[in-house]
């Protein structure tokens, strides 16, 4: 009875897994954004930023803009956040910026385009 249990288990682990990914794909930008990014970032205008940059308005900024202590690697980019910009960002941080405090990624492009769109509303 124990190996049943314990093929079961694994199974359900994987099953569980598979049925996360699939849901996340149905989400919209702003249900991805408050999952993946909600706990570190706001978009609430006048929010003060606390682990990481407040993205309101963050279409067209200039990177390390805000009153937030950006690493100097971020504040000494140069970089436009376009939409253009922010995927290769959110796909790889410390690929486009080596030094950035930036450790999350989202590595599905579906995903990276939904949230980059609904930032692109939050003016």
């Amino acid at each position: 009875m124990h190996s049943r249990i314990s093929f079961a288990l694994p199974l359900a682990l994987v099953t569980f897994g598979l049925a996360s990914t699939a849901s996340a794909q149905d989400m919209s930008g702003e249900q991805l954004f408050k999952q993946r990014c909600g706990t570190c970032h706001a978009t609430v205008a006048g929010k003060p930023a606390l682990m990481a940059p407040n993205l309101r308005g963050v279409a067209g900024r200039k990177a390390g803009a805000t009153d937030f202590k950006y690493s100097p690697a971020l504040k000494a980019s140069g970089l436009t956040w376009t939409p253009e910009t922010l995927d290769q960002f959110l796909a790889a941080p410390s690929k486009l910026v080596p030094g950035t405090r930036m450790i999350v990624s989202i590595t599905d492009a579906k995903q990276r385009k939904a949230v980059i769109d609904w930032l692109g509303t939050q003016r």
